[in-house]
């Protein structure tokens, strides 16, 4: 009775520790390597908030920094929500193994004290000796023996086994106080940042408020932005379309006609999709390609060729990945832009200043090699803009892009 007791103990408290052994590296790692990636990324978007925050007056750039500080403070807030409830779980299997500890010895130590209390009924007015030599045969002799060494056996495994419940129990006991202690500041870590999102979101609202109230300033900047993503355009479909008419040597066609050199080039490119470095190496991305409502302006919609992505002053630029420079130009608006061809792809970097001496057009540029720097607008705002295309089609550069 006593060695299946014990192996169901044994097997239950295996069971319960690997699970939790295995919640731990799975779950656990994971969460804290996603809240370190989240307060990494928190200072990033306070660092530029701070840039974008003067004195003057509330701008888009201010409020876009917001934004994504309340997205990511969220995000933070939810992992500590999913550790905790981990932390839960794994307080839950450790109360459970205590109590099957505390069972077990409990059973353990009644078995014990039952062997005792047999042992001195039956030894009770007889010793061992007279037990053994009272025997009438030889082999009954033998057998009493054998008995009195079992059962003094038996009484010192017994022993052993509450010395080692014991143990087990006084550790799990601590096992579970330290569990409930990270339990505990979690809850206040909670609590704490909550704070924190409660406050950005009374700046978000300000900021918004002020913003409200600068309709005519906003519509004129949208205004120029239309007016300047208009002259880009029209500048890279001449590019594109004067590259493809030289690939193809006088014959009319929409796309490139490659060269094994180039093929290669564009085959590695789009073997790249979703592994892209960013062209600026902090930052997050401020404007999503394509249509979107105005985050201010009450039913206007945005259009956006590429995505602009906000970032800290004075950050370089960089190439995304080899390729030869098609165009370096200046566009009202968007500042000195740059168009480094790969294959029958093309990268579009706009917003520049101090463009690397180097850039020209035949340049081969190499992947993460210096472009220029962001240029820094009378608001403050940090924002380099990027586009992807392929021969004459506009793609969501979002998809190429390494996801952070």
């Amino acid at each position: 009775m006593l060695k299946n007791r014990k192996c169901t103990f044994t097997l239950v408290l295996f069971l319960l520790f690997v699970s939790s052994i295995s919640f731990a590296q799975k779950s656990k790692s994971r969460l804290e390597k996603e809240k370190k990636e989240n307060l990494l990324k928190i200072q990033e978007a306070e660092k530029i908030l701070v840039e974008t925050t003067t004195e003057k007056k509330a701008t888009l750039g201010q409020l876009r920094a917001l934004n994504r500080k309340i997205q990511l403070q969220g995000e933070f807030i939810n992992s500590i929500s999913q550790e905790i409830s981990f932390l839960n779980a794994e307080i839950s299997d450790k109360s459970l193994v205590v109590n099957a500890l505390q069972n077990d010895l409990k059973n353990l130590k009644e078995e014990y004290a039952e062997m005792i209390y047999s042992a001195y009924k039956a030894n009770h007015g007889f010793s061992k000796l007279t037990f053994i030599f009272s025997a009438k045969t030889f082999n009954q002799l033998f057998l009493r023996l054998k008995y009195l060494e079992q059962y003094s056996e038996a009484r010192k495994i017994q022993v052993q086994n509450i010395e080692e419940v014991s143990d087990a129990l006084s550790q799990e006991k601590t096992g579970l106080e330290n569990k409930k202690a990270e339990q505990s500041d979690l809850l206040k870590s909670k609590i704490q940042e909550n704070k924190n999102l409660l406050s950005l979101k009374s700046r978000q609202n300000k900021v918004f408020t002020q913003l409200s109230k600068q309709e005519k300033e906003l519509r004129a900047e949208l205004a120029k932005r239309k007016e300047a993503i208009s002259r880009l355009d029209k500048l890279i479909a001449e590019i594109v379309k004067s590259e493809i008419e030289k690939s193809n040597v006088g014959k009319s066609s929409t796309k490139m006609t490659l060269t094994p050199e180039t093929a290669k080039l564009s085959s590695s490119f789009e073997e790249n999709k979703n592994k892209l470095p960013w062209p600026v190496e902090h930052g997050f991305v401020s404007g999503k390609f394509g249509k979107h409502a105005h985050p201010v302006l009450k039913n206007i919609i945005v259009e956006n060729q590429g995505v602009d992505i906000q970032t800290e002053k004075a950050a370089n630029v960089r190439a995304v990945f080899d390729g030869k420079v098609s165009t370096v130009a200046f566009v009202p608006g968007m500042n000195a832009i740059v168009i480094v061809q790969h294959g029958d792809y093309f990268t579009v970097y706009g917003r520049l200043k101090n463009i690397n001496p180097n850039i020209k057009k035949g340049y081969m540029l190499k992947a993460k090699e210096q472009i220029g720097e962001v240029v820094t607008d009378n608001n403050d705002n940090t924002e380099v803009h990027f586009e992807v295309w392929k021969n004459r089609d506009r793609l969501n550069p979002e998809k190429w892009l390494f996801v952070k």
